[in-house]
């Protein structure tokens, strides 16, 4: 498992907290600087009402520095270890599930999407709607959901393992 949330903690393997630190320091220090560069560069070419380049670097800057305080936050409160097991069986945060959807079978992890880039799986979140409506169910199991268009779907929990990355 690389992240889940329980309640308000989220947890981290030491792998994840590694990787999320490494993507925090590269952008908090030589992506930053890279792109101030980037940003010079473009203020140099002269009218900056008309410089496509300067509000593109300007807007990539915006999102960088959202990004480098969601890594500073996550890495300041996170929780470095596993997160409390679920029973034996059960669907739990930081498993992969498969349910049968409305006919068709999926798989996908249960958790954060900042576990997401290293499972290759989609993710799905136990605040979600499909989450919530699985999260502690076993194999069999048969739920209904509410989408948020408002339509119901059945689901069957089919399979459910502790996500080993």
């Amino acid at each position: 498992m690389s992240e889940t949330t329980t309640g308000s903690t989220t947890w981290l393997t030491q792998d994840a907290y590694d990787r999320l630190k490494g993507e925090y320091e590269h952008l908090s220090g030589e992506g930053r600087t890279e792109l101030a560069k980037r940003i010079e560069q473009a203020r140099e070419e002269g009218d900056l009402k008309e410089n496509a380049g300067y509000h593109a670097a300007k807007e990539e800057q915006g999102k960088q520095e959202l990004r480098i305080r969601q890594l500073r936050h996550l890495l300041e409160t996170a929780q470095v270890g596993e997160a409390p097991a679920s029973a034996a069986g059960e669907v739990g945060l930081g498993h992969v599930v498969t349910v049968e959807l409305a006919g068709d079978e999926m798989t996908f992890l249960l958790g954060s999407r900042e576990m997401g880039d290293a499972a290759g799986l989609d993710v799905y979140s136990e605040k979600s709607p499909l989450g919530s409506a699985i999260l502690g169910k076993k194999a069999g199991d048969e739920v209904a959901y509410t989408a948020p268009s408002g339509k119901e779907f059945p689901v069957k929990v089919v399979d459910t393992k502790p996500y080993t990355g």
